[in-house]
């Protein structure tokens, strides 16, 4: 999250990407950083585990919402 908002203070777009089981985390460091709304996306925890494959079916059902958030 340091970088994101690093790079987002900065003029450099960015998102942050992350498992969907530290989406409290998240928005309690966005915040505590002083950028609430920074661009988060997350997906299905857990990654450990997953298989090259479920790893690109993870990247590919998210893309869109990162491009989208990278552009707005």
């Amino acid at each position: 999250m340091h970088d994101t908002v690093w790079f987002e203070n900065n003029g450099i777009p960015a998102v942050f990407v992350a498992t969907d089981g530290f989406v409290d985390a998240a928005v309690a460091q966005s915040t505590s950083l002083g950028m609430p709304d920074v661009n988060r996306v997350f997906v299905p925890h857990p990654m450990q585990d997953q298989t090259d494959e479920e790893m690109h079916q993870r990247a590919n059902s998210v893309i869109e919402q990162l491009l989208t958030a990278l552009i707005d």
